[in-house]
């Protein structure tokens, strides 16, 4: 009976600690992914899915906003120095770390 040498058994370990380590990483990449949309998803009523309003509506999309641009319109919402209606209510329960999640998604989101 043939054994297997010890070096090939290192190698061995080490393969499956790296496919291991892969795919905790792509699950926890998905798990982000998933929250950062959730997060993003509080927008869809008004701002349409994904961030897409109908054609003509006073509501803008935010699909491909800038991300500077739309934290820096959140925060003025939040601080009540941007008029708005339901925003400054909106914003003013979300914290910054939420406000830049929510931007990034939609600046990643294509029009």
């Amino acid at each position: 009976m043939k054994t297997t040498s010890p070096h090939l058994l290192r190698l061995l370990a080490a393969a499956a600690l790296m496919l291991g380590a892969n795919v905790a990483s792509h699950a926890q990449d998905k798990a982000t992914q998933l929250h950062n949309r959730a997060t993003a998803a509080m927008c869809a009523n008004c701002h349409g899915t994904e961030g897409r309003t109908i054609e003509g509506s006073a509501i803008p999309s935010l699909a491909g906003m800038p991300k500077d641009y739309m934290v820096l319109q959140m925060k003025a919402f939040k601080e009540g120095t941007r008029p708005a209606t339901v925003m400054h209510q909106i914003t003013k329960g979300l914290t910054d770390a939420q406000i830049d999640t929510i931007a990034n998604y939609y600046a990643a989101t294509k029009r």
